[in-house]
């Protein structure tokens, strides 16, 4: 009986997440590129190595303006409840980020303080200094595109939560997860204004 309802579980994941990128790419959402990746980290957990890229209308100096403004993440990026710069010395700032994790009738909210350096005009470095996850790296690139306008973007991470998730559906919660936040940065910076 276990058995069939994880299979059942398992099954509704796999569906909700093409019926999620099905219905993106028919809203006209933007394009891009998603892999993720479940591989053993350093200290015997299990990591997710996320690496996603897309191209926007954007100037890479318009790219940079939103991405860089901390405070407002929040108001576009689905699952993230408040960011706020709690301190910024050049081009390291702190920042403090509030998110849920949802998964079928369950969501766990995830705090993060994270150090993030900027390393203008093309590369967001960030690193976890303390919350719910283990590890946390990811790093934003953007480019201009070669012979014409607009900026191609590129988003790599390294997660491991402190919380418990199941193999191959938290693999498929990880991925509907940044698909949601890319397609939503992509729409971001595609309307620069």
């Amino acid at each position: 009986m276990l058995h069939r309802l994880s299979n059942l579980l398992l099954l509704w994941c796999v569906l909700s997440v093409s019926g999620t990128a099905l219905a993106a790419a028919q809203a006209g959402m933007p394009k891009f590129e998603l892999n993720v990746e479940r591989v053993d980290g350093a200290d015997g957990d299990k990591a997710y190595q996320i690496t996603s890229s897309g191209t926007v209308d954007a100037a890479p100096d318009a790219v940079w303006r939103i991405l860089t403004d901390y405070n407002h993440l929040a108001d576009y990026l689905p699952n993230l409840k408040s960011t706020r710069v709690v301190s910024r010395e050049g081009g390291r700032v702190i920042v403090e980020q509030v998110g849920a994790a949802r998964f079928l009738f369950f969501s766990r909210t995830i705090r993060l303080l994270v150090q993030v350096n900027e390393r203008a005009p093309d590369r967001i470095d960030i690193g976890l200094i303390e919350g719910d996850m283990k590890v946390y790296r990811a790093t934003w690139e953007f480019s201009p595109l070669p012979g014409a306008t607009g900026t191609r973007v590129v988003y790599n991470a390294t997660i491991v939560p402190k919380f418990d998730v199941p193999g191959i559906v938290g693999t498929k919660v990880v991925k509907n997860d940044i698909a949601e936040m890319m397609a939503a940065a992509l729409l971001r910076l595609d309307r620069p204004e």
